[in-house]
């Protein structure tokens, strides 16, 4: 069974894929190509697995024991791009 802390790792890839799916590939088409389709369709799972990603890190944060620096990193890697991917490497990876 997966344990708090790989959910949160296998949370925080997806959305950080879904981000990046949908900043670099779906919003131009929106504007570029006058087409929504994939901005709705990316949407409601990015915000979906945002706030698992948010609530996963408080969960596995007070688990983990980390400091307030170390959480506040994690919770606002998720609102840039590319920042999950850089949790990964520096604090999931190495951590358990």
């Amino acid at each position: 069974m997966f344990s708090l802390f790989n959910t949160f790792r296998i949370v925080a890839f997806l959305e950080g894929l879904s981000y990046i799916l949908l900043l670099f590939i779906a919003t131009p088409i929106k504007y570029l190509a006058d087409d929504p389709q994939y901005v709705k369709l990316l949407g409601m799972p990015h915000g979906l697995l945002f706030i698992a990603y948010i609530i996963l890190a408080i969960m596995v944060g007070s688990e983990m024991n980390w400091s307030k620096k170390t959480s506040a990193i994690v919770l606002v890697a998720s609102i840039i791009p590319f920042g999950t991917f850089y949790i990964e490497k520096k604090y999931l990876k190495t951590a358990k």
